[in-house]
């Protein structure tokens, strides 16, 4: 067997972080739909359509990758991925505005199934150099992932907003960029040869607990185990705190007392722990084990829902920046564990279409953050939304406690 070079390993893992940063502009649907509905005079339930087709089509684009790079390997997956990304936004910049359904095949299909099949080859590929590193590697690939609508999205907003770009000039550069560096990604990344060592996880004292006979696991295999699907609606009721507060964060800090200004901040800073709990859940996952890691994140949200309420019921501008800012770290956690757990509960051999699985977990975050909107629109206030989260946060505890191993 020969030996990896470690520095290899962690360029990949930059290569990685880089190329999700790019695909993550996928998030910044908030700022990129503002231009089109000034110009087309599209609804807001328009908008809100194209970006759920957008996020259904990044979970069927990333099953699909998985089974694609075990046929046409990782290359050749992630060109394809890199031209129907770049064409959903070249297209989306050329639109007339004469029928939204376009939007929907640009942006939601295209787009949202180009991103969907990079996200999981580039996680799946990368992840397989790093068996003793899982939770630190998945933590640096979703910190790149959502930290792009914080920097791509401000890039994408100032070009958007200048006078001699607009929004077509800002679509076309976000497509070309996007399509570059996928493709760059392509012919650098690579799975690890059958022969290459690679340094091997070590039980610790705080994971003892967690040992057990590694297994690869068929994704048949994988969804006929009760641990998976408690671990699936577990996250699922745990990323839906997180979704439903991005989706209202501005609107809400205004409703306790804050000034426009300090509003605008605080869905930065959202996103900025947004970032830095999925880095350090990471970190922890190889520190403390799954799960230590897992019912840490659940404490972390069922704090984050608690003093949003509080902020709200008190009419409270500090609590309300708490409550925020432990709502990115609790989200944050979300892909971070979902990528890690599937890993470590389920083997490598599958992880690409296992880990697409695991990641529908997205999609019922969303329909639950729908949800929470509807009792928002129907009582006209947060305290119900915030109530249903904090039902949900407990309600994942419960199903946290009772994840065991395969």
């Amino acid at each position: 067997m020969k030996q990896a070079s470690t520095s290899i390993r962690w360029l990949y893992l930059v290569v990685g972080v880089i190329a999700l940063l790019f695909a993550g502009i996928l998030y910044a649907w908030s700022i990129l739909k503002a231009p089109l509905a000034a110009e087309f005079g599209w609804s807001a339930a328009d908008l809100a359509l194209n970006f759920t087709l957008t996020m259904c089509f990044f979970c069927l684009g990333g099953m699909a990758g998985g089974l694609l790079a075990k046929r046409l390997g990782t290359r050749l997956t992630l060109i394809l991925a890199a031209l129907l990304a770049c064409a959903g936004f070249l297209l989306t910049a050329r639109l007339s505005g004469q029928s939204v359904a376009m939007l929907y095949v640009s942006y939601g299909i295209l787009s949202g199934a180009g991103i969907g099949i990079a996200y999981n080859v580039i996680i799946s590929t990368t992840s397989a150099w790093f068996p003793d590193k899982k939770g630190t590697c998945s933590g640096a690939l979703m910190m790149g992932f959502g930290a792009s609508a914080l920097v791509l999205g401000n890039l994408a907003g100032a070009l958007i907003d200048h006078p001699s770009v607009g929004w077509r000039a800002a679509f076309s550069f976000l497509g070309g960029a996007l399509g570059l560096v996928l493709l760059i990604a392509a012919f650098l990344l690579r799975l690890p040869a059958p022969d290459t060592a690679l340094p091997q996880p070590q039980v610790k004292a705080a994971r003892k607990d967690e040992a057990f006979e590694a297994h690869d696991y068929t994704p048949g295999e994988m969804i006929r185990r009760f641990p998976f699907w408690r671990a699936f609606l577990c996250i699922v009721f745990l990323a839906a705190v997180g979704n439903t507060v991005i989706s209202f964060a501005k609107d809400l800090s205004l409703s306790v007392g804050a000034n426009a200004a300090l509003a605008t901040t605080l869905v930065g800073v959202l996103s900025v722990c947004n970032g830095l709990g999925r880095i350090l859940t990471g970190a922890l996952f190889d520190l403390l084990g799954r799960r230590r890691t897992m019912l840490l994140a659940n404490v972390t949200a069922i704090l984050a829902a608690a003093v949003t309420l509080l902020s709200v019921l008190a009419a409270s501008v500090p609590l309300c920046v708490i409550g925020l800012c432990v709502t990115g770290l609790s989200y944050g956690a979300c892909p971070t564990i979902s990528s890690a757990f599937t890993s470590a509960f389920y083997g490598t051999k599958h992880f690409p279409v296992n880990f697409s699985i695991m990641n529908f977990n997205l999609m019922g975050a969303s329909f639950m953050a729908t949800a929470a909107s509807v009792l928002l629109g129907s009582t006209g206030g947060y305290v119900a939304p915030f109530l249903l989260l904090l039902v949900l946060a407990l309600a994942a505890l419960l199903l946290n406690l009772s994840v065991r191993r395969p």
